[in-house]
């Protein structure tokens, strides 16, 4: 096990533990935002940047600090390690460059997105980004390219994480597509027109941090937070599907389904393609009850819940206020994992 300090804030994890994994399981505001990396893929992570952070002590035998600002999500802890995030201006002034960086040539055109609502970029945008840009050249075009009729493909907002493609490697051995050319005129594509059709596609879908792969089935149809998520589950056949998905209700119909995502936007449990485009009505599913929504997020408009008192990164929470909250209604007590 190694100690570190992070923000002030001191944990223990196992060895090997990244500084990232660390900050999330402290938890709140103080966790880097993360672009490219993302748990269950392995391989993915230190493409994007947007997770630099400082670290003023490497380790306790060697308490220099590190010359540079270090990716958070490819960097192990050492017992001893003081990490400096939300409290270092120079991580904060780096950070308004990275947004600034994937902002280059991004078209902005959100208010036409389906990712518009749960898209990282606009999140990471808010938080650390400035409101002009530096930029004055033309940005980049790609031509379009159809890769089926499921998912739809705009390489203008891709910011190359290459999440889609450790997705499509790590869960079918058929991989269509890749990352072709180099430098500024890198592309997600399939070189030869291809259709990007397996039955766990749909999944790449899901671990895009922005609106470059949409659902062909849900494409203009609603906004995303005028819909209602529900969990819900049943039993599937498919192998490795495990058929616990969140379905997006406007009424009572179904518009997408979607698997489910951590409080990080990660998916832990890949759904098939059969559970995400086929099964639509109500019917076909055992309802859960609502899905937990981030209070900080637009989808949480309209949508109510109890809130959440997490003991344990409110510092020397009296155990007098702790039977209080357990004994009271409107709030209940959370973990980590909440």
């Amino acid at each position: 096990m190694a100690k570190i300090t992070f923000d002030g804030i001191e944990v223990e994890v196992p060895d090997g533990t990244t500084i990232l994994n660390a900050a999330r399981q402290i938890g709140g505001g103080i966790v880097p935002p993360a672009m490219c990396y993302y748990t269950p893929l392995k391989g993915s992570g230190g493409k994007c940047r947007a997770c630099l952070v400082k670290v003023s002590a490497g380790s306790a035998k060697d308490p220099r600090p590190m010359p540079k600002l270090v990716a958070s999500c490819i960097t192990t802890v050492q017992d001893g390690m003081v990490v400096e995030n939300t409290i270092n201006q120079q991580v904060m002034d780096v950070r308004k460059g990275i947004v600034e960086m994937l902002l280059i040539n991004h078209p902005l055109d959100c208010p036409v997105c389906d990712q518009a609502g749960e898209c990282s970029l606009q999140d990471f945008a808010f938080e650390h980004g400035v409101s002009t840009t530096r930029y004055e050249e033309e940005r980049r075009t790609f031509e379009k390219i159809d890769i089926g009729p499921l998912i739809q493909l705009h390489m203008t907002r891709c910011i190359l994480c290459y999440r889609c493609v450790y997705t499509a490697d790590q869960l079918t051995p058929e991989r269509v597509h890749g990352v072709l050319g180099r430098g500024d005129a890198s592309e997600i594509g399939t070189y030869i027109e291809n259709i990007i059709d397996n039955e766990f596609s749909g999944n790449v879908i899901d671990v895009c941090p922005v609106g470059a792969l949409t659902d062909k089935t849900f494409r203009f149809k609603q906004r995303v937070w005028f819909t209602k998520p529900v969990d819900a589950h049943r039993d599937c056949t498919t192998d490795k599907c495990n058929g616990r998905v969140t379905l997006w209700y406007k009424g009572k119909d179904v518009l997408r389904v979607t698997a489910r995502k951590d409080a990080y936007g990660e998916v832990k449990e890949w759904i098939c393609n059969t559970c995400r485009f086929d099964k639509k009505e109500t019917s076909d599913w055992v309802l859960e009850g609502p899905a937990h929504i981030s209070r900080a997020s637009v989808i949480a408009q309209n949508h109510y819940e109890l809130p959440v008192v997490n003991p344990q990164v409110i510092q020397d929470l009296p155990e007098s206020t702790t039977r209080e909250l357990e004994r009271n209604p409107p709030l209940r007590l959370g973990g980590l994992n909440n």
